[in-house]
C-alpha cells in the first residue's frame, strides 16, 4: 500500500474531526446569510466554490445554524476549510449532486474526483440551512446492485421502541428461494451508518454484498445513535444495551418472522465495540427466548474501553506530535475515570455520561466470551492500532480450552480488515478500499459451515 504524503495527515485528521462533530451539532434555526442551499443543483455550485480559489467569499454568506456557524468561525471560516480539502489534491470532476439523507437530516452529495482520491461531500441540512459537512465514499461510479451481482436489496427498518422510532436498514438476499441463513451486522463505537463508513472504507457493505453470492442473507441498519442521536443524547442512563445489544436482539426477532429468513441459521456479527458486545447479545437473546446460531467477533476488545483509548491516544501522539495538545486533552479528560461514582450524572467523560461507563466496567468480557456455548469466530488484523494483537493474546488465553471458537489472524489488516499498517494511523483508512477477500471468505465458511 502507498503510503499517504506525512504533511496531508494532520489536516485530514483533523478535517475529519471536526466535520464529525458539526454533523452531531443540535439543529437550529438560521441567520440572515445570502446563499442557501435548498436543492442538489445549489449544493453542487456551493462544493465548486469551496474547492474553487475564492472559498474565503463564502464566509458570512451561508445560511447555517447558530452551531454550524460558530464551528466554522472557530476552524478558521471556509477557506480554511478548503485549505484542508486541498490535500486531497484539485478535483478533476465534480457532481452531479442528489439529495438523500444523513445523520437522520436531509442532505446532498456531491460526488468529487480528487487527485489523491475519489470523494463526496455531503452536506447535512436543516431546512435551507447547512447544519454539517462531512466526506463519504464516492459514489460517482454507483450502478445499481441488483442488476450487477447476484443479491436483491430490500428496504426493512428496524423498530427501536425504547425511542419510539423504526431504524432505517437494508436487508440484502440471495437471488433465488429461501429460506436463507442470515447475519446480522452489529457496528463499532460512535454514530455509525448501516454501511459503518468511515472515510474510503465500507466495511459492513462489503460484508453485505459479498455474502449473498454465497447463498447467505445480510441484514444492516443505521446505528440508532446516527439516525436519531438526538433523541438520545440527553439520556443519561444510556448503555452499551440501549447502543447495541437490544438493536441486535430486535434484529433477531425481525428476521425470525420472515419466511425467506430459516430462524434457525441467524448469526450475529460484531465489530469492534459491537463485537465485544456479543456475550451481553447472547445473554439478553435467551432472556427474551430467541437465539443466534453463531457469532462472528471482529477485532473484539478484551480491556477495558478508557484503556484502549488511552493506548490509541497515545499511538497517535506518537505519530502526531503537532497535535499533542489534543491528545493530552483527551487524556486528561479520561483521568476523570478514576473518580467516576464523584461525577454527577450529567457529567460527561469521552462523550458519554458515568452510566455508561459504569455499565462497561461491570462487564467482563473476557469471562462472559468464555461462557459462549455457540460456534464463534474471531478475527483479527494485525496492523490494527486500535484493537490490538495484545487483545487477540488475551481471547487465546481466555477461550483455549473452548472447542466452540476459532481463531484467526491476518498480517498486513487493519481495524477495518483492508491493507495497511499501524504507522499509517487513520490515513490507512483514507482511500477508498473493500475488505479483504480472505477474511470474507471466511466469514462465508464459517456461516455455511455451522
Amino acid at each position: 500500500m502507498k503510503k499517504t504524503p506525512k504533511k496531508t495527515v494532520r489536516p485530514l485528521v483533523l478535517l475529519f474531526m471536526i466535520l464529525a462533530l458539526l454533523l452531531c451539532a443540535a439543529q437550529g434555526e438560521g441567520t440572515d446569510a445570502k446563499l442557501t442551499i435548498s436543492s442538489p443543483e445549489d449544493a453542487e455550485s456551493f462544493v465548486r466554490l469551496l474547492l474553487g480559489p475564492d472559498a474565503a467569499s463564502l464566509d458570512g454568506k451561508v445560511l447555517m445554524t447558530p452551531q454550524m456557524e460558530a464551528a466554522m468561525s472557530g476552524m478558521g471560516g471556509f477557506s480554511a476549510l478548503a485549505s484542508q480539502l486541498a490535500a486531497l489534491g484539485r478535483p478533476s470532476e465534480i457532481g452531479p449532486a442528489y439529495e438523500t439523507s444523513l445523520g437522520g437530516m436531509k442532505a446532498y452529495r456531491v460526488p468529487c474526483r480528487f487527485l489523491l482520491m475519489p470523494l463526496d461531500i455531503a452536506l447535512a441540512m436543516d431546512h435551507d440551512a447547512l447544519a454539517g459537512l462531512t466526506t463519504q465514499p464516492f459514489t460517482g461510479d454507483s450502478v445499481p446492485a441488483d442488476k450487477e451481482k447476484g443479491f436483491v436489496s430490500v428496504d426493512l427498518g428496524l423498530p427501536a421502541p425504547e425511542i419510539d422510532e423504526v431504524l432505517p436498514g437494508t436487508l440484502t438476499l440471495p437471488k433465488g428461494e429461501g429460506p436463507f441463513p442470515a447475519v446480522i451486522l452489529i457496528h463499532g463505537s460512535g454514530p455509525c451508518d448501516r454501511d459503518e463508513t468511515s472515510f474510503g472504507t465500507a466495511p459492513f457493505r462489503d460484508i453485505a454484498e459479498s455474502l449473498p453470492e454465497k447463498g447467505i442473507a445480510v441484514y444492516r441498519f443505521d446505528k440508532r445513535t446516527y439516525a436519531f442521536g438526538d433523541k438520545v443524547a440527553d439520556d443519561t442512563g444510556f448503555t452499551l444495551m440501549d447502543e447495541s445489544v437490544l438493536d441486535a436482539v430486535m434484529s433477531v426477532r425481525l428476521l425470525s418472522a420472515r419466511d425467506d429468513i430459516d430462524p434457525d441459521r441467524i448469526f450475529i456479527l460484531g465489530h469492534s465495540l459491537g463485537a465485544s458486545a456479543v456475550p451481553a447479545i447472547d445473554s439478553e437473546l435467551a432472556a427474551t427466548g430467541y437465539k443466534a446460531r453463531g457469532f462472528v467477533l471482529m477485532a473484539p476488545g478484551a480491556r477495558r474501553l478508557d484503556v484502549m483509548m488511552r493506548e490509541q491516544y497515545l499511538f497517535l501522539a506518537s505519530l502526531m506530535p503537532e497535535a499533542s495538545e489534543q491528545f493530552d486533552a483527551a487524556l486528561s479528560d479520561l483521568d476523570r475515570l478514576d473518580g467516576l461514582d464523584a461525577l454527577k450524572e450529567d457529567d460527561m467523560v469521552a462523550g458519554a455520561y458515568p452510566a455508561y461507563w459504569k455499565w462497561l466496567f461491570s462487564y467482563d468480557i473476557l469471562a462472559s466470551a468464555a461462557q459462549l456455548t455457540k460456534p464463534c469466530l474471531l478475527l483479527q488484523g494485525e496492523e490494527d492500532y486500535q484493537v490490538t494483537m495484545q487483545d487477540f493474546s488475551l481471547f487465546r488465553e481466555a477461550v483455549a480450552d473452548r472447542d466452540n471458537w476459532t481463531l484467526i489472524s491476518y498480517p498486513g489488516l487493519t481495524h477495518m480488515f483492508v491493507p495497511g499498517k499501524k504507522t499509517d494511523g487513520p490515513n490507512a483508512y483514507l482511500a477508498q478500499q473493500h475488505m479483504d477477500k480472505k477474511v470474507l471468505s471466511d466469514i462465508a465458511e464459517f456461516i455455511l459451515a455451522n
